[in-house]
């Protein structure tokens, strides 16, 4: 079972440094629309890997290659390690860390120009290259998006309108969690939803779960 604490959308003026130790997270997960500076903290507090997705309020990611040596480059030139540093990206990524398998997709539908943000077809065409990358390996554990699916846990108006793809994601991935943020509490309880075996969560401003790999069920179950 590993420890996992989720931030997302809201900078939390309590989330401290000494609370940070007292939680002892085997795993920071981060869904999007926090300060690159504040993600980079965290890292740097807690003895744990973190993982993150893109929001749509989220600066453009530079397209960096990490060679052999270890030396990032952009266009053949050096350059410094993608921000936020020290955060492995998981968007249209399948990740590996503290034992589980994270699936991500960054960003929400589009309703203006900028970065992070996909019309409902081209998230058809993401979520495809997501499933691909899944495909191989074992189960996945948790999906992380910033968006919810359309229709569940999401809003009426265009800028946080669900993701239409995310329901093939979930059907065929079976994550236990999917978490995700994007949609503000405003104080409100946000309750959990369900489809099939995976519990969608919303995690603004920070929530700390427990999650059970799935290889380590299929095991204790066979042995």
């Amino acid at each position: 079972m590993v420890n996992v604490l989720v931030v997302a959308d809201e900078v939390a003026s309590y989330l401290q440094e000494r609370t940070l130790r007292d939680l002892s997270p085997g795993l920071v997960l981060a869904a999007g629309d926090l300060p690159w500076d504040y993600l980079e903290w965290i890292a740097s507090s807690v003895d744990a890997p973190m993982v993150f997705v893109p929001g749509n309020h989220d600066p453009e990611i530079a397209d960096a290659k990490r060679g052999r040596s270890g030396m990032w480059t952009r266009d053949g030139m050096p350059c410094e390690a993608p921000r936020p540093h020290g955060v492995l990206n998981a968007d249209q990524q399948v990740i590996e860390a503290a034992g589980l398998r994270i699936a991500g997709l960054g960003g929400c539908v589009k309703y203006r120009p900028g970065p992070h943000q996909y019309t409902q077809r081209q998230y058809q065409r993401r979520a495809s290259r997501l499933l691909r990358r899944a495909r191989s390996g074992r189960p996945v554990d948790v999906l992380l998006t910033h968006a919810p699916p359309l229709g569940l846990g999401d809003g009426e108006d265009g800028p946080h309108v669900g993701i239409e793809a995310l329901h093939r994601v979930i059907e065929r991935l079976e994550p236990t969690w999917h978490l995700h943020g994007h949609i503000h509490p405003y104080g409100q309880t946000m309750p959990d939803r369900h489809v099939g075996p995976t519990t969608i969560r919303n995690v603004i401003p920070w929530k700390v779960l427990d999650v059970t790999p799935k290889v380590s069920r299929v095991a204790a179950n066979t042995a």
